[in-house]
């Protein structure tokens, strides 16, 4: 019976998804103490209304050196913490749950997304009151944390956060070395200067530090932050496969090592309380990989130019505002289509996906075994 429930449990993802699953199963009232909580939405204001009972969890990977071994670090070719002062935001998603709790979306952003920070005090702690102005997405995460984010997200997308997840380099390191490492495949030869990376076309299976490069990478193939989050997005992809899969499931020694290190460096906000998870984890049951789609906000301009800003990000004007309408009403992203009767033979209905997403079962990978 045991084995069961995991399996229904554990058959969700982002790793945020997992993180609160694997937590619920696990026994809340002896790990919730190892878990960093802390105040995301304190000064967030004027919040856009919720509709529906859908869920909206951001999902953040932080550039932090905490955790991390000097061999660790060494491998990455990263500073310590005293040398990589402030913070940064590596990846952002959103995981939007459905209100039925049986299908998830996973929505990257750019973190050069050309956005509004609203007003925040300055960063420098000199009570400074820093006005509205244009900046980079990830901007809003160094200059005031989660809730300056949040408060950011919210404003362009309206669409309501309702839980915030932040994930460490070691966090997410000892996330994949927990599964045995996890299989990805490239088309190209890999050999990036700025994560380090060096790999030959093929099927690969990376340990913690080279899966860390692997998501991290982005100066190889021209494709800047676009290439990157499409490789975050199949990596996922990957790590759901792995966590779903009996070898893991049904194995305590790599359940354990794999809670371990989910609760390691992983923060959350301080609302998301142990009825909420027990909760969640209990409605997941209906979550398969096959409902489960990736994709990136629609863009308009990836390669764009502000005075001040240099490459910025923009989101297509139209798909951009529509894809967010259908997070808030919680509706599909895909449009089925179905024949005329007058149509000869059967045919089948048209599947309608502007927004081009990909499901979480899909293996890139198997194309090239």
């Amino acid at each position: 019976m045991k084995s069961t429930r995991a399996i229904r449990i554990f058959t969700s993802l982002s790793v945020g998804i997992v993180v609160i699953s694997s937590i619920s199963w696990l026994g809340l009232g002896q790990v919730s103490g190892a878990i960093s909580r802390i105040d995301a939405f304190g000064a967030v204001v004027d919040r856009p209304d919720k509709p529906t009972s859908a869920l909206n969890y951001l999902i953040v990977g932080a550039d932090t050196r905490e955790g991390l071994t000097k061999e660790q670090r060494k491998l990455l070719r990263v500073g310590s913490t005293k040398t990589a002062a402030g913070s940064r935001s590596d990846t952002m998603l959103i995981v939007h749950i459905s209100k039925s709790r049986d299908k998830a979306t996973i929505i990257s952003i750019p973190r050069d997304s050309l956005v509004t920070i609203p007003e925040h005090p300055s960063s420098s702690g000199s009570g400074k009151i820093i006005p509205p102005a244009l900046g980079k997405i990830n901007a809003a995460f160094a200059f005031g944390g989660p809730p300056l984010l949040i408060q950011t997200i919210e404003n362009e997308t309206g669409v309501r956060i309702d839980h915030y997840i932040e994930i460490g380099f070691a966090g997410f390191a000892g996330i994949v070395d927990s599964l045995g490492g996890i299989e990805v495949c490239t088309k190209k030869d890999i050999d990036d200067p700025g994560s380090h990376l060096v790999l030959p076309a093929g099927v690969h299976t990376l340990n913690g530090i080279e899966a860390l490069k692997y998501v991290r990478t982005r100066d190889f193939d021209g494709l800047g932050d676009i290439g990157r989050m499409q490789r975050q997005q199949q990596f996922m992809s990957a790590v759901l496969r792995k966590v779903t899969s009996t070898g893991v499931l049904l194995n305590p020694v790599k359940l354990v090592n794999f809670f371990n290190s989910l609760i390691a460096t992983v923060k959350t906000d301080a609302q998301l309380n142990k009825s909420d998870l027990l909760t969640l984890a209990k409605q997941l049951k209906n979550l398969s990989a096959s409902n489960v789609r990736t994709l990136t906000i629609p863009l308009g301009n990836a390669n764009a130019r502000v005075d001040g800003l240099g490459s910025v990000v923009k989101w297509d004007p139209v798909l951009a505002p529509e894809l967010f309408n259908r997070l808030r009403e919680d509706l599909p992203l895909t449009d089925i289509v179905e024949p005329s009767p007058s149509a000869s033979g059967s045919p089948t209905p048209t599947v309608i996906d502007k927004f081009k997403t990909r499901t979480a079962d899909e293996n890139p990978c198997g194309a090239l075994k």
